[in-house]
């Protein structure tokens, strides 16, 4: 007998646009959800700014290579 496939979670990402001020676009930059948590009022892109810094910063610390500063974010 055939099995029933479960339902997935949905998604438990957003995915955001982001451009440098070097003028680098990088897209699709994933931000978990539970990150974006807006119960403090703070709106997702505040949110995820603050995330994807840190992704940033995490990178820089492994390579070595410091990123330009953030310039804008949209959501993808």
């Amino acid at each position: 007998m055939a099995r029933k496939k479960p339902k997935g979670t949905g998604a438990t990402f957003m995915a955001f646009n982001v451009n440098y001020e070097d003028g680098q676009l990088t897209s699709n930059r994933r931000v978990a959800n539970d990150l974006l948590d807006q119960s403090y009022g703070d709106s997702i892109i505040d949110l995820a700014r603050t995330a994807i810094e840190d992704q940033d910063n995490e990178i820089a610390q492994r390579s070595g290579q410091r990123r330009a500063k953030i310039k804008s974010i949209a959501v993808a």
